[in-house]
């Protein structure tokens, strides 16, 4: 798998344009890089005016901390068999903290905890599936 370039190369190679040692695509053999990319470190270098990119901030951070996590965990262990909007309202209810079903679920896995899935267990492989009132009528 290809790695990304080192900073240190960047720096060499927009030094090596600002020097004009050559057009882009001379600076880029030498260097041995794709001649795009030269362009594209030039074009960032433009607009947003600093040499290094910005370190990878890891993605948004949750709006859940360790206390809104600690009343989740809480939760779960009070009332398993709660759904995740469930969980939502009273998170919401204890924390003032609103996130969405997605958010609920993530933090329940870092938690390693398990709620209960079905309201009413599992179905039944061998018995009916509709109930005896919804059933179809054979005709005759």
């Amino acid at each position: 798998m290809l790695q990304p370039y080192s900073p240190d190369l960047r720096e060499r190679v927009l030094a090596a344009c600002e020097r004009g040692d050559g057009s882009q695509v001379e600076i880029a053999h030498r260097f041995q890089v794709c001649p795009a990319t030269v362009a594209n470190w030039r074009r960032q270098e433009r607009e947003e005016g600093r040499r290094c990119p910005k370190p990878h901030s890891g993605g948004v951070p949750s709006r859940l901390d360790t206390a809104a996590l600690e009343v989740l965990r809480q939760l779960v262990i009070e009332d398993n068999d709660a759904l995740l909007r469930e969980y939502r309202e009273r998170l919401a209810e204890r924390t003032g903290v609103t996130v969405c079903l997605a958010v609920i679920c993530e933090a329940l896995k870092r938690l390693k905890l398990r709620p209960k899935k079905r309201r009413f267990g599992r179905p039944s492989r061998s018995g009916p599936r509709l109930l005896p009132s919804a059933r179809p009528i054979a005709s005759r």
